[in-house]
C-alpha cells in the first residue's frame, strides 16, 4: 500500500517542457512519490520511492527516449 500523497504536494515538470498542457508532472517526498498527466491533474499514479528513483534514472539516461 502506498503512503497517501499530500494535497499540498509540489509538482514539477521537465525544464525541457514547452510549458503547455502535454506533460508528465512528478512529485515526491521521503516515503511517497507520484506522477500525473498535466491535462488531468486529479488522476495520480502513486509510486514507491524505489520505483520513482528507477523511473527518474531511466528518464535522465535517455532509456525512455524514442
Amino acid at each position: 500500500m502506498h503512503t497517501p500523497i499530500p494535497s499540498n504536494a509540489g509538482w514539477r515538470r521537465s525544464s525541457l517542457s514547452d510549458g503547455g498542457e502535454n506533460c508528465v508532472e512528478l512529485s515526491h517526498g521521503e516515503d511517497w512519490a507520484a506522477a500525473r498527466d498535466s491535462k488531468n491533474k486529479n488522476r495520480l499514479l502513486p509510486l514507491t520511492p524505489a520505483a520513482f528513483t528507477a523511473f527518474r534514472g531511466a528518464v535522465k539516461t535517455g532509456r525512455l527516449d524514442h
